[in-house]
Formats: structure tokens, sequence, C-alpha cells
């Protein structure tokens, strides 16, 4: 007869009923982690097996103890106790379904009610971290050792004092406008009452048209404050762009072709597929071999027998800049010209050249063709330098607007019209505001 060890009051049971046993307490000492235990159990227990029969003795049902699982799912013999999970609901007085999880486990994929057992002096901070980030400090919790069943904050919930094998925290549930702290199945919940005939009168009535540029101005805030280095507006506008997502995703759920969980599905299953190097058989030594994977996968995907395919696929509603340096890049793959600074800077001459002589000519439609082909050569100027035109602009605007600010404050500040300097006046505020700090 084995016990995992002798704190556990399967131990104790077998000490009253005079059944003789060892158990595997030196184990934990040599085991740098649970999953090490847990390797050193299962050996230690087939060691003492070759030959005769053991019996591996866990508290509780065979299924919440790791290794007596891989044991039962080699093809060793189990016979099912009482689970240490529905004694502790029971304790807590959570009744119907619940989530359990050992505090040796990953407390991963969680939802209310929740009981965490095997919770131990060593464990117990961690899973009340785990727990808080999940659920929040002041989450309604019941504290379970063997003086019995305690109710408090989660925060409160390692200040008990007795902690061992037979200690458990159980988490209530808690109703949606109560929560602090919410998760993505929360989330699209309040997205489907908004929607709801009797949610938010706005909500319920949008369609994908009607929201369509939401979509963009969400995204370019966000990309405003990433541009800030603003932590606080890029958690909000990152909930932003979500929303928009989630929005769009309900409205096809409620005409019936896609689910929001086909929709994170198809994400998921991109994001596999699309990191072979990651999850596959390809290797990727840096950044540009991944991108090099991800491209290559991304055309299988997407069914993009050649390069027009993929030059085509590029969406018409980028803005320009962003489009332009999108099929520079497709079309260098497929074999068209190579972004070298040499190459595109003659080009560029030349364009430009053109784009004179169509002003000289006062042709407009010229002037328009060619003002393009200038631009297109800065793109891939810009792309051979190893710059993100698109960034680059937006980054050259925001500092001649800086800059102007500076100089109508300094105009303005002695006194002048904008509109009435010299020229000399002009380039020596214009000088000031240029290196101004």
């Amino acid at each position: 007869m084995l016990v995992r060890t002798s704190g556990l009051p399967s131990a104790d049971s077998l000490s009253e009923a005079g059944i003789p046993f060892s158990t595997l307490d030196a184990l934990y000492e040599k085991s740098r982690n649970y999953d090490t235990l847990t390797r050193h159990i299962v050996e230690e227990v087939k060691r003492r097996a070759r030959g005769r029969k053991v019996a591996y003795c866990v508290d509780g049902s065979p299924f919440e103890d790791a290794a007596a699982r891989i044991l039962l799912e080699e093809g060793a013999e189990g016979v099912e106790g009482v689970s240490k999970a529905a004694h502790f609901a029971a304790k807590a007085g959570v009744y119907g379904g619940y989530c359990a999880r050992s505090a040796f486990e990953p407390l991963t994929y969680l939802s209310l009610p929740l009981i965490v057992y095997d919770v131990t002096a060593d464990t117990i901070g961690d899973v009340k971290l785990a727990l808080a980030e999940r659920f929040g400090d002041e989450a309604p919790a019941c504290y379970i050792d063997e003086r019995g069943a305690v109710k408090l904050p989660l925060y409160e919930a390692d200040r008990q004092g007795v902690c061992g094998y037979a200690t458990a925290i159980v988490l209530y549930d808690v109703p949606l406008l109560e929560k602090k702290k919410f998760c993505f199945e929360d989330f699209v919940a309040i997205m489907r009452l908004l929607r709801a005939p009797d949610g938010c009168p706005w909500d319920s009535v949008q369609t994908h048209e009607s929201i369509r540029n939401a979509a963009i101005e969400e995204a370019y805030e966000l990309v405003d404050a990433i541009d800030r280095k603003d932590p606080e507006r890029i958690r909000e506008e990152a909930g932003d762009v979500l929303m928009q997502s989630v929005f769009h995703s309900l409205m096809e759920e409620e005409r019936g072709e896609f689910t929001v969980t086909d929709m994170v599905t198809a994400l998921c299953e991109k994001l596999i597929t699309r990191h072979t190097h990651v999850f596959g058989k390809d290797r990727a030594a840096d950044a540009e071999g991944a991108l090099s994977v991800w491209e290559r996968n991304k055309m299988t995907e997407k069914h993009q027998a050649t390069y027009s395919d993929a030059v085509n696929d590029v969406p018409a509603c980028f803005p320009a800049l962003l489009r332009a340096q999108k099929i520079a890049k497709r079309m260098e793959k497929g074999g068209w010209d190579k972004a070298t600074f040499e190459n595109f800077e003659r080009k560029f001459r030349e364009e430009y050249q053109e784009l004179r002589e169509a002003v000289n000519a006062k042709d407009e439609a010229a002037i328009a063709e060619e003002l393009g082909d200038v631009l297109f050569c800065t793109v891939e100027l810009g792309r051979a330098a190893g710059a993100d035109c698109e960034l680059a602009l937006l980054d050259t605007v925001r500092k001649m607007a800086e800059r102007y600010n500076r100089y109508e404050a300094m105009v303005r500040a002695d006194g002048k019209d904008v509109n009435a300097l010299t020229e000399e006046e002009k380039a020596e505020y214009y000088r000031r505001a240029k290196y101004a700090s």
C-alpha cells in the first residue's frame, strides 16, 4: 500500500484501520516542481509494482491526482472515490455545475463557481495572486480547511494560518453587474444584451455599413495612443478595436452566418497554420525568416496560386501610402523591381522630371499621373531605406504641426500678424520654431 504523503487524511484513515502502508514523502524533497514530482511518483509506483500488486492511495477521486491519471491511462485499475472537489463544493454551499482545479495545475480556462483544492503553504500565495488577477482581490470566496469553512474576500485567503492538503479555496459566482473583473465571455454577453430588442436602442439598430467607419477610427485612435506611449489610452483603444470586431461578428451571428466562437476559432486556426515554424516542422532563425514562413503559408491558405493574386488581395480601402507599400512588397516577391536605393533614386529623378514637364505644359491629367509616379517612387525609396512611409509621413505631419504651433505663438507673442510678415521675418521665426526645444 502506497500513500502519496503522510499529510493526507487517507494516511490517517489507514493508520486508524491498522493497515500497513508506506509514503512517498521523500519524493517531495527531490522534486523541483509539481510536474517533476508527478513523474517521480509514477516511476516509483511502477518500480514497486514489478512482480507484485501495489495499491496507490490518493484522497478523493483518482482522476483528481495527476500521477493516478497517468497510471490509469496506462492501464492500471482504479477504484473511484468521493471527489475532493464535490466535498469542498458541499462545504462551501455550491451546488450544480462548477469548475475545479488542483492548486498544482495551471490555473487557466477558469470560470465561476470555482474550486481550487490541494492548496498548501507552498502554493497558496501563487493561487491567491492568480485568482485575484483573473477575478479581483475582493472576489467573494470561501476558505476551507480541517477547522471548517469561512467566507471571506479573496485577498484574505492566505492570512488564515492553517494550510495543508485538506485546504481549498472556493470562489462564488457573481452577477454580471456586480463583477469587478470581466472576461471575454462577459464582454460578449454584454454586447448581446445591448443588441437585444429590449437592449440599447442605438446598438440594436446598427448595421455593418452604419458602423463601418468606426473600425477605421478606432484603429487610428489606437495607433495614436501607441504613438503617445500612453498605456492607459492603449488599454482603452485596444478595447474599442476589440468591440468593433465583436460587434460585426454578432451581426453575422444574428443572421445565422457564423458565431463569435467561429470568429475566434478561425483566428486561432490561422495563427497555428501560419506559424508552422512554431507549431509545425518549418524553421525560422530570425524575424525575417518567420515573416517569410508566414507569407508562404498565407498564400497557401488564401489559395493564391500567383503573386498577382496576392497583389490583388491588398484591401483597396487602405491609406494610399500603406497600400502602395504592401503592393510594392508583394510585387517584389513576384520578381518585380527590387527596392534598392540606387535603382529608385534614379527612377525618382526620371519621374520628377516628367512631373515638371507636365506642370510646365499645364496638363492636369498628366500632372496627376506623374505625381502618382513620383509618390510611388518615394514609397520604394522608403522601403529600400528600411523605413515605413506611412509612419514616416505621419511623424512629419505631427512634427510640422507642432513646429507651426511654436511659430505662431512666437509671432503672436511679439504682437505681430502671421499674415503680415516680411520674408526675412518669416525665415527668422521659422528658424527659431525649428530649433526650439
